[in-house]
């Protein structure tokens, strides 16, 4: 019997990490004594290469700022990585999989360590929502064939502007 090991397609978590931690009080602790509805800002910012063969990083980076009357009360920059073994996937897919399936891995922890460091701050846990990664990967893909003068019918088959 052939062995098929080396054609089968493969994906696997090899491990999941914490790269990046930082938590600024910059007007701490006056602001601390300050009143009123504080103003939260959550940026992501998702990120994916190759270390290795068949080997792959897929980080996922939350920004939280927080401010009370226009001074910030606190800033949260956290970064979760993941590498991942992906093999005999076609590059089309292999980019699906970059793009959604790792993040949705690494997304929940990253989410965990943003609330726990909120609270061990001294703050009420900032719970960062679910993300359809998805769709974000998919409107990504039509901004970029947008911006190379194609577009799409809709079909997700992207065709030249005449």
């Amino acid at each position: 019997m052939a062995d098929d090991t080396n054609t089968s397609p493969m994906f696997q978590i090899q491990r999941l990490y914490l790269k990046d931690l930082s938590l600024e009080q910059p007007n701490s602790p006056q602001i601390l004594l300050e009143q009123g509805q504080p103003q939260v800002e959550i940026n992501l910012t998702l990120g994916a290469e190759p270390i290795g063969e068949a080997m792959y990083e897929v980080t996922v980076m939350a920004t939280v700022t927080t401010k009370v009357n226009d001074k910030t009360l606190f800033l949260v920059e956290a970064k979760q990585g993941g590498i991942f073994e992906i093999r005999n996937i076609p590059e089309e897919q292999l980019k699906q999989i970059l793009g959604i399936a790792c993040p949705g891995i690494v997304y929940p922890s990253l989410r965990a360590i943003v609330s726990d460091i909120c609270t061990r701050a001294g703050f009420p846990p900032v719970v960062l929502s679910e993300v359809n990664f998805q769709a974000m990967y998919e409107a990504q893909a039509q901004a970029q064939a947008q911006a190379a003068g194609a577009v799409t019918n809709g079909s997700g088959v992207a065709g030249a502007v005449n």
